[in-house]
């Protein structure tokens, strides 16, 4: 592994919130799992305004003790089929604090939100 995969891995586990250049640096909550970072949007989750048509997106994270930054990269996008990949949604669902529903949280993502794999490039 990389020393810049180890970073971004280490960073990603270690903070549940990131930053996506989008129309203006937004900070978005996530979840690592099997080298891919997962987050959702949508349907009374966070906002992430035209991440869904994008093919890239620029990624920040941060350090969760000092907010120096450890890793900016880029990162495919991807729509996840949210019944294919449940144990990706589990660990999402998880870390998904003061939800209004947290027993259906994730029927309500199928209906209403979008999930999102974001690989690092």
């Amino acid at each position: 592994m990389s020393d810049i995969a180890a970073a971004i891995e280490e960073g990603a586990k270690k903070s549940d919130v990131l930053w996506l250049t989008l129309d203006r640096p937004r900070l978005a909550w996530h979840a690592w799992h099997e080298g891919a970072i997962y987050l959702v949007t949508g349907g009374g989750e966070q906002e992430l305004p035209g991440l869904v048509g994008l093919d890239t997106v620029q990624v920040i994270l941060r350090s969760k003790d000092n907010g120096s930054r450890l890793a900016d990269f880029e990162a495919d996008v991807r729509v996840v089929d949210q019944a294919a990949a449940p144990e990706a949604i589990a660990a999402l669902a998880k870390g998904r604090l003061n939800a209004p529903d947290s027993e259906h949280l994730t029927d309500r993502w199928a209906r209403e939100s979008t999930v999102l794999r974001l690989t690092p490039r």
